[in-house]
Parts: C-alpha cells; sequence; structure tokens
C-alpha cells in the first residue's frame, strides 16, 4: 500500500467521504492544509452530494491531480490538452478496474436513489457492503502511480 492509499483509506474509516479521504491524503503535496482539503471536497461525496453520480474517490483524485499537476492559463492549450488526457486516463484506469467510475453503478444500484441528504449511518454493516474504502485507496494509489512515473 501507497502513503497516500494508506492515508485514505484511513480518513474514510474516520467518517469522511470519500472524495474527502482521497483528497485530504494528498494534502502534503497540494500544500493544502487538510482542514482547506477536507470543506473543498465535501461536495462531492456520494457522487456529488449524494447524487450517485461520479464516484468521490475519483472526484477526490482528479482534484489532487488538478492542483499537483494542473494548468492555470486559459490560453495554454497544450498544458490543458495535457491535463485532460491525465484526467481520462485516471479515469480510464479506474473504470477499467471497477467497470465504471459512476457512483450508483459502484454499489449496484439500479438507479439514483432519493435525493434524501442524509448520508449511510458507517457502521460494519457499512464496511462489509459497500466497496469505498478499497475505491478510496485504489484512487489514491492510480494518482501515486502517475506521479511515481513522472
Amino acid at each position: 500500500m501507497t502513503k497516500h492509499e494508506e492515508k485514505a483509506v484511513a480518513l474514510f474509516k474516520e467518517g469522511y467521504n470519500c472524495a474527502q479521504a482521497v483528497f485530504a491524503a494528498f494534502s502534503d503535496v497540494t500544500g493544502l492544509d487538510e482542514h482547506t482539503s477536507y470543506k473543498l471536497a465535501s461536495s462531492f461525496g456520494g457522487g456529488f452530494g449524494r447524487q450517485r453520480e461520479v464516484c468521490g474517490a475519483v472526484s477526490g483524485m482528479v482534484m489532487a491531480a488538478g492542483i499537483i499537476c494542473g494548468y492555470d492559463s486559459p490560453t495554454d492549450n497544450i498544458a490543458k490538452k495535457e491535463h485532460y488526457a491525465l484526467v481520462q486516463s485516471l479515469m480510464k484506469q479506474f473504470a477499467d478496474e471497477n467497470g465504471s467510475y459512476i457512483c450508483r453503478e459502484l454499489l449496484g444500484l439500479q438507479q439514483k436513489e432519493n435525493s434524501d441528504p442524509t448520508p449511510t449511518p458507517r457502521n460494519e454493516s457499512f464496511y462489509q457492503k459497500r466497496p469505498c474504502s478499497e475505491l478510496v485507496g485504489m484512487a489514491a494509489r492510480f494518482l501515486d502511480e502517475y506521479l511515481a512515473d513522472k
């Protein structure tokens, strides 16, 4: 397990959402303090506020990639293209490994759940039936592998 993979899994098990866990695990690289990282990523948990869209682990991974490797000039189309290629590559790697990067599909839900914003209680049953701990670790590992090769 990579350092960031371990940190992401530990943060998720502390109760942070998938996006917070992955994004904050890279605080040592992004330069953001963990508190800011938690707040910035808080909207992306549960597939965007429990809407079960893009997996929060994937959102956290690409947000961290943006801070670490992103572009900041709106006219630098080369940097933009390179960054979009990185994001597409990370998302493809995640989908190839898991069959999707959509939260509801990863959780085996047939359709979106209702829009109840109430988080699912974290208990032993939650961790046994949900793949989220593994997914946050995997997302962090994929970004770590990219950064090690860079």
